[in-house]
């Protein structure tokens, strides 16, 4: 099974780190991003891990090399210029096999303990049911940013409570998609403006609820708390 993995982000919010990296190749616990997904993938069967780079792209190669040594084969689609996401994904797939019908991809920055089986059941499910059907991907509890004041009927402060999950959920960043989705892919642009509206339209995608642990580390708090999370597992 291949998957693919959007690798080219610069992380300015994690400078300095990122001045000498790709912010997928930031260390979590010693280990790249990159490295902990890549582990995350091999235990769920991918055997072939398409790496879509652009920023500081070498240092991707020269850690994964060919991909043995990480269990998989490595294969590296690197951008001339910026594609945006979605151009990125649809210029990726020229590195998979056409007999690959469904493949997972994912943000090169995102920890999470969410079991990829369970994702690609609900993908499969959904298949079953329509033929035409083309992603699926995973949603976390929206937190609140802020802290949050409980107040009575006369305005008494009641408590007060941190990291409250709302009624929301935000898109997490993984997918499966079947191979026929290219088509659908901006060449230039991002999918998840251009090309996930226009298949919710068309009943084409739909999504698996994720409660366990998911961290888009995109700042030094994400990443102490994507620490902490891999500390103590």
């Amino acid at each position: 099974m291949y998957a693919m993995i959007l690798a080219g982000g610069k992380g300015e919010r994690l400078r300095p780190l990122t001045d000498t990296l790709p912010k997928p190749m930031v260390p979590v616990c010693g280990k790249p991003i990159l490295g902990h997904q890549v582990e995350w993938l091999t235990g769920a069967g991918v055997t072939d891990v398409v790496f879509l780079s652009g920023y500081l792209s070498q240092t991707i190669e020269e850690y994964f090399g060919d991909g043995s040594r990480f269990g998989m084969r490595a294969h590296y689609s690197v951008e001339d210029s910026p594609l945006g996401r979605g151009g990125a994904i649809r210029h990726g797939f020229r590195l998979v096999p056409e007999e690959e019908e469904t493949l997972l991809v994912l943000n090169g920055d995102i920890i999470t303990d969410q079991s990829l089986k369970s994702l690609m059941d609900r993908h499969r499910e959904k298949k079953d049911i329509d033929p035409t059907y083309l992603a699926t991907l995973m949603v976390v509890p929206m937190i609140s940013p802020y802290g949050l004041v409980d107040l009575g009927a006369q305005d008494q402060v009641l408590g007060f409570r941190e990291k409250v999950e709302m009624p929301h959920w935000i898109n997490a960043g993984v997918y499966v998609f079947e191979r026929r989705i290219a088509e659908e892919l901006p060449e230039l642009g991002d999918h998840e403006t251009e090309t996930f509206p226009r298949l919710a339209e068309d009943g084409k995608i739909s999504a698996l609820r994720c409660s366990g642990f998911w961290r888009s580390v995109d700042s030094f708090k994400d990443l102490r708390e994507a620490e902490e999370f891999m500390q103590g597992r």
